[in-house]
Protein backbone atom coordinates (compact mmCIF):
# COMPACT_ATOMS: atom_id res chain seq x y z
CA UNK A 1 0.00 0.00 0.00
CA UNK A 2 2.83 2.39 0.89
CA UNK A 3 4.51 1.65 -2.43
CA UNK A 4 1.31 2.64 -4.26
CA UNK A 5 1.10 5.92 -2.35
CA UNK A 6 4.78 6.67 -3.03
CA UNK A 7 4.27 5.92 -6.73
CA UNK A 8 1.19 8.12 -6.88
CA UNK A 9 3.06 10.93 -5.11
CA UNK A 10 5.97 10.64 -7.55
CA UNK A 11 3.62 10.82 -10.55
CA UNK A 12 1.94 13.91 -9.14
CA UNK A 13 5.31 15.57 -8.53
CA UNK A 14 6.43 14.85 -12.08
CA UNK A 15 3.30 16.40 -13.55
CA UNK A 16 4.38 19.87 -14.65
CA UNK A 17 0.91 21.35 -14.52
CA UNK A 18 -1.60 21.85 -17.24
CA UNK A 19 -0.74 23.77 -20.36
CA UNK A 20 -2.52 26.83 -21.66
CA UNK A 21 -5.76 26.07 -23.48
CA UNK A 22 -7.04 28.15 -26.39
CA UNK A 23 -9.91 27.99 -28.81
CA UNK A 24 -8.89 27.03 -32.32
CA UNK A 25 -10.46 27.39 -35.78
CA UNK A 26 -9.47 28.46 -39.27
CA UNK A 27 -11.30 30.94 -41.50
CA UNK A 28 -14.74 30.70 -39.92
CA UNK A 29 -17.60 33.09 -40.61
CA UNK A 30 -19.06 32.74 -37.13
CA UNK A 31 -17.51 32.83 -33.68
CA UNK A 32 -19.86 29.99 -32.72
CA UNK A 33 -17.83 27.75 -35.05
CA UNK A 34 -14.65 28.49 -33.07
CA UNK A 35 -15.25 26.42 -29.95
CA UNK A 36 -12.63 23.67 -30.38
CA UNK A 37 -10.32 23.63 -27.35
CA UNK A 38 -6.63 22.84 -27.88
CA UNK A 39 -3.64 22.56 -25.55
CA UNK A 40 -0.82 24.94 -26.43
CA UNK A 41 2.87 24.15 -26.34
CA UNK A 42 5.24 25.83 -23.90
CA UNK A 43 5.74 29.56 -24.63
CA UNK A 44 2.63 29.83 -26.82
CA UNK A 45 -0.21 32.28 -26.32
CA UNK A 46 -3.76 32.38 -27.64
CA UNK A 47 -4.21 34.29 -30.88
CA UNK A 48 -7.35 35.63 -32.52
CA UNK A 49 -7.23 36.98 -36.07
CA UNK A 50 -10.33 38.75 -37.38
CA UNK A 51 -10.64 40.12 -40.89
CA UNK A 52 -13.75 42.21 -41.44
CA UNK A 53 -14.97 43.32 -44.81
CA UNK A 54 -17.10 46.35 -43.96
CA UNK A 55 -20.79 45.55 -43.81
CA UNK A 56 -20.37 42.11 -45.30
CA UNK A 57 -18.44 39.40 -43.55
CA UNK A 58 -16.05 38.52 -40.71
CA UNK A 59 -13.40 35.85 -41.16
CA UNK A 60 -12.26 34.51 -37.79
CA UNK A 61 -9.22 32.35 -37.06
CA UNK A 62 -8.01 31.29 -33.61
CA UNK A 63 -5.02 29.23 -32.51
CA UNK A 64 -2.03 28.83 -30.22
CA UNK A 65 0.91 30.91 -31.44
CA UNK A 66 4.51 31.22 -30.28
CA UNK A 67 5.11 34.57 -31.95
CA UNK A 68 1.78 36.38 -31.62
CA UNK A 69 2.05 40.14 -32.13
CA UNK A 70 -1.08 42.23 -31.63
CA UNK A 71 -1.85 44.47 -34.58
CA UNK A 72 -4.59 46.42 -36.26
CA UNK A 73 -4.63 47.21 -39.98
CA UNK A 74 -7.27 49.47 -41.48
CA UNK A 75 -8.11 49.00 -45.15
CA UNK A 76 -10.50 51.02 -47.26
CA UNK A 77 -12.95 48.10 -47.34
CA UNK A 78 -12.41 46.72 -43.85
CA UNK A 79 -9.81 45.88 -41.27
CA UNK A 80 -7.68 43.11 -39.77
CA UNK A 81 -7.29 42.81 -36.02
CA UNK A 82 -4.88 40.38 -34.35
CA UNK A 83 -5.09 39.99 -30.58
CA UNK A 84 -3.07 37.85 -28.17
CA UNK A 85 -3.80 36.68 -24.63
CA UNK A 86 -2.33 34.23 -22.17
CA UNK A 87 -4.98 32.83 -19.85
CA UNK A 88 -7.00 29.68 -20.38
CA UNK A 89 -9.59 30.03 -23.14
CA UNK A 90 -9.12 33.80 -23.20
CA UNK A 91 -9.73 33.98 -26.96
CA UNK A 92 -13.38 33.05 -26.58
CA UNK A 93 -14.70 36.30 -28.09
CA UNK A 94 -14.26 37.62 -31.58
CA UNK A 95 -16.46 39.88 -33.62
CA UNK A 96 -19.43 37.57 -33.20
CA UNK A 97 -21.50 35.73 -35.69
CA UNK A 98 -22.04 37.18 -39.11
CA UNK A 99 -25.33 38.87 -39.76
CA UNK A 100 -26.16 39.68 -43.33
CA UNK A 101 -27.84 43.05 -43.26
CA UNK A 102 -30.67 44.29 -45.37
CA UNK A 103 -28.20 46.73 -46.88
CA UNK A 104 -26.08 43.89 -48.14
CA UNK A 105 -29.11 42.15 -49.63
CA UNK A 106 -30.18 45.39 -51.30
CA UNK A 107 -26.67 45.95 -52.66
CA UNK A 108 -26.58 42.49 -54.20
CA UNK A 109 -30.05 42.92 -55.67
CA UNK A 110 -29.13 46.27 -57.21
CA UNK A 111 -25.89 44.92 -58.67
CA UNK A 112 -27.74 42.00 -60.25
CA UNK A 113 -30.60 44.13 -61.52
CA UNK A 114 -28.53 47.17 -62.56
CA UNK A 115 -27.99 46.12 -66.21
CA UNK A 116 -31.74 45.65 -66.64
CA UNK A 117 -32.60 48.90 -64.86
CA UNK A 118 -29.93 50.83 -66.76
CA UNK A 119 -31.33 49.75 -70.16
CA UNK A 120 -34.83 50.96 -69.30
CA UNK A 121 -33.67 54.48 -68.39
Amino acid sequence: MKALLVLLGAVLCLHSGSSLQCYSCKSQLSNSNCKTKVDCETNETCKTDVIRIVGFVNIISKACDSSCKPSYEDFSVGYRNISCCSSNLCNVNAVGSVRYSYGMAAGIAVSVLWPFLNNRL
